[in-house]
């Protein structure tokens, strides 16, 4: 491969941004300084005026492979990604089979081999009888197991307390749990249901999968992790009352751990007027007093990692009724100037959104040399240009589905280029085919 240069660029990277340019070789960063000569065969990219960041390690995705294909699939949902800064994901269990032996989570490995542009690990889901694939599980070969212990499909719900005593007790690896409460979610459901009838709509939706259902089964989850010692990541949190069950400091030396994620961040109940379905997931947007308090945790450091919980469903599914509608949003292509977008308008600093969207995933999941811009590590690495606009049009989408939540909104940045491993995947608007695909993650355990 030539040596790639970065020059000119404004780094933003371990809690400071200045100014520097980065050499490039073999996949990984060379050396990083100022006054970098480029020889004759060298590739030169200019990034004056463009900001330079480690790539998102999104921790919370759903690309739907195998068996639900026609939503998303490791190939385009992968594309979206690095259109959106995106260089690394960890995926879900909840596809069809579920993986929930380490038979099914290989062959997960297997289909990104051959599909994923970005960097790629995957969760071994838990269930009321897979105990023992837990117990057994090598801790290199998954970056979490992921619990549903609320509202879920198929049999990846977990409600025996003896099985959740048990996965809390021996798993070897971080938990990473989906927190609602499905008796208080069902109970709110008969009871609006009753009242509203087939009048029942997507504005309800937080009032039935509501702050109650979240907070009972996130203190469940901690009470579960604080008397077994379990190393516990609560995923997606939605309402200010969790922010009690939680405590601020360095990702590093947490054993319990709380991520948001952007829609959260970026909507609020305000929004389902106009938003409607499109903006329904699972846990709900909620008001924007719980929109507040999420976002003033994550710049407080109560909040460890931001992420995506990318999820997409076709158009015809989110234009059914409200009840038929699935959950989900189709995320990763806008997440990172999602959350730019708070940036401009004063809330967080650009060092805090590489510290939520890059170092502290690789911190917390053990991620191996990538995450942070160093020498020696692998160039896993985003140029954001803050001064050209993105209009998010449904012509633009990259994922399956073909839609976005954030159709109609302009950003105030875009995304430039996308390096994985060292290698330009997306530039200017432009997916390069040949440009090879992500690596498994590897984990320092």
């Amino acid at each position: 491969m030539k040596r790639l240069l970065i020059l000119n660029a404004t780094l933003v990277n371990e809690g400071r941004t200045w100014e520097a340019d980065v050499a490039i070789q073999n996949g990984r960063i060379e050396h990083i300084g100022s006054g970098l000569k480029p020889a004759q065969d060298d590739q030169v990219i200019d990034a004056a005026g463009k900001l330079l960041l480690p790539g998102m390690i999104d921790d919370q995705v759903h690309f739907r492979e195998p068996g639900l294909t026609h939503k998303g699939d490791i190939a385009t949902e992968s594309r979206a990604a690095v259109a959106g800064g995106i260089t690394s994901y960890m995926e879900m269990p909840n596809v069809n089979p579920p993986t929930l032996n380490a038979e099914n989570l290989e062959a997960k490995y297997q289909l990104a081999a051959q599909k994923s542009l970005a960097n790629h690990a995957f969760y071994l889901g838990a269930s009321n009888d897979n105990l023992d694939d837990i117990k057994a599980l090598d801790p290199r070969a998954a970056c979490g197991v992921k619990i549903f212990m609320g509202a879920s499909t198929g049999n990846m719900l977990v409600d025996d307390p003896k099985i959740l005593e048990g996965i809390f007790a021996h798993s070897p690896v971080l938990i990473a749990t989906h927190c609602e409460d499905t008796p208080t979610i069902l109970a709110n459901e008969a009871r609006y249901k009753q009242q509203f009838g087939d009048k029942l709509d997507v504005e309800y939706h937080p009032l039935i999968r509501s702050e109650e259902a979240c907070y009972k089964s996130s203190l469940l989850a901690v009470d579960l992790a604080r008397r077994h010692g379990a190393k516990l990541h609560v995923l997606h949190l939605t309402t200010a009352k969790e922010l009690s069950l939680f405590s601020k400091g360095e990702v590093g030396k947490k054993q319990i751990t709380v991520e948001a994620c952007v829609h959260h961040l970026f909507f609020n109940q305000n929004d389902y007027a106009a938003k409607g379905n499109f903006i329904k997931c699972n846990p709900s947007i909620k008001t924007p007093a719980d929109q507040a308090a999420l976002i003033r945790a994550v710049d407080d450091d109560l909040i460890d990692i931001v992420a995506t919980d990318h999820a997409p469903h076709t158009l015809e599914e989110k234009q059914r009724p409200y009840l038929q509608a699935p959950s989900g949003l189709p995320l990763v292509q806008y997440a990172l100037l999602s959350m730019l977008e708070h940036y401009f308008d004063g809330r967080f600093s650009l060092e805090k959104i590489v510290q939520k969207t890059s170092h502290a995933p690789a911190l917390r999941f053990d991620v191996r040399e990538r995450g942070f811009i160093r020498e020696g590590w692998w160039a896993d690495l985003v140029l954001v240009d803050p001064r050209r606009s993105t209009q998010v049009e449904r012509a633009a989408v990259l994922s399956k589905c073909g839609w976005s939540p954030f159709e109609g909104y302009t950003f105030r940045s875009s995304i430039d280029t996308t390096l994985v491993n060292g290698r330009i995947v997306y530039r200017n608007g432009e997916i390069d085919p040949a440009a090879g695909l992500g690596k498994r993650l590897q984990f320092n355990r």
